[in-house]
């Protein structure tokens, strides 16, 4: 290990040096021939790339393409050996190895399990038609010591009533303008911690009423966005949101002072709160996958891109193929004219419209 730390000091080293000697070396050379050298290497690199089409990288070459990106906004068009969203890629795979590692090397193990004597009583009196709360007083008045959570974790899984779905979506289907939901999702960053993204989506027209970002999401904070998300008596009628433990009851207290019925959702049941799950893979999926997150401010400015592109030219099946601010519809002005791509999110994604020929 002693000797694999010694040669990539020394490697970094000798790239350091490298790099000061051809930075001291290119102020004195004319733009030929840094253009000249440059097309030899880039020639060189293809040759090197036809021989042997994937080559090794060490952890220090991928971290100095990670430290570039953040740097050098030019950095994809130079990229030969790997695809830029592989780059990211081995972001992901280095936050998770970090906090695997972290978590085999506790002391302690985390939450435990409860003991099997517990998990059978819930399953019996699971089967007597009791709910979470019943069950966890009665385990109360036996002397055990769990949480209404934990119980409602360890509860039998039963198969969803069809007749509750359709009730369900036909709730949501029908009241769809007046109801809002909220929820939180999580965002990891470069320096291995993880950003809590809170929105607001309307169900109308899917339009996202507020978001923000924090690193220590707490109910006195949740309580100031949703007085963001609806000044002026802007409260919708319904809020759906989940059980977490962040939306306590003090929220709740808030949501009802605007005016707004809460809706909680049941426990491990996303399905029921669908427009936001939507949203949250539509931004994973669309941007946050393909770039690496520095810190709050940066992740802010991705999801406002990401939201323009998701108002403005994203089009909805759910709104038939339609955008939630309603893009209108722009016929071929002429004969001459042609379609071209307008670059949205980054460069990640494009809008097509027609535009005169030059």
């Amino acid at each position: 290990m002693g000797r694999a730390n010694s040669a990539a000091m020394l490697r970094l080293l000798l790239f350091l040096i490298t790099l000061s000697v051809r930075t001291l070396r290119a102020l004195f050379r004319s733009r030929e021939e840094l253009l000249i050298e440059n097309l030899a290497l880039r020639q060189q690199v293809m040759a090197l790339k036809k021989e042997r089409p994937r080559p090794v990288l060490d952890e220090f070459d991928r971290a100095f393409w990670v430290a570039l990106r953040a740097s050098w906004p030019g950095w994809a068009s130079r990229l030969v050996i790997v695809d830029p969203d592989t780059v990211a890629k081995w972001y992901r795979d280095r936050f998770r190895r970090y906090w695997a590692k972290i978590s085999q090397h506790k002391q302690r193990p985390g939450r435990p399990r409860i003991d099997v004597e517990i998990r059978r009583l819930i399953h019996t009196m699971a089967r007597d038609g009791w709910g979470a709360p019943r069950i966890h007083g009665e385990l109360m008045k036996l002397g055990f010591v769990v949480s209404e959570i934990a119980v409602s974790r360890y509860m039998p899984r039963r198969h969803t009533d069809p007749d509750k779905v359709k009730r369900w979506a036909a709730f949501l289907r029908n009241h769809k303008d007046v109801i809002a939901s909220m929820d939180f999702f999580t965002v990891p960053t470069a320096s291995l911690k993880s950003l809590y993204v809170f929105f607001v989506i309307a169900h109308g027209r899917r339009r996202v009423l507020h978001f923000n970002a924090t690193f220590n999401p707490t109910a006195a904070w949740v309580t100031q966005q949703l007085r963001e998300a609806f000044p002026y008596d802007t409260a919708p009628k319904y809020l759906i949101f989940d059980r977490d433990a962040t939306f306590n009851p003090a929220v709740v207290t808030v949501v009802r002072s605007m005016g707004v019925k809460p809706r909680r959702i049941a426990y491990r049941c996303p399905w029921q709160n669908p427009v936001a799950e939507r949203w949250i893979g539509s931004c994973r999926r669309e941007v946050l996958e393909h770039v690496i997150v520095f810190g709050q401010r940066h992740l802010i400015r991705l999801i406002r891109c990401s939201v323009d592109y998701y108002h403005k030219d994203r089009c909805h099946l759910g709104l038939d193929k339609d955008t939630p601010h309603e893009r209108p519809v722009t016929p071929r002005p002429s004969c001459t004219a042609k379609v071209v791509a307008l670059p949205r999110a980054g460069g990640l994604h494009h809008r097509y419209e027609w535009r005169e020929a030059a």
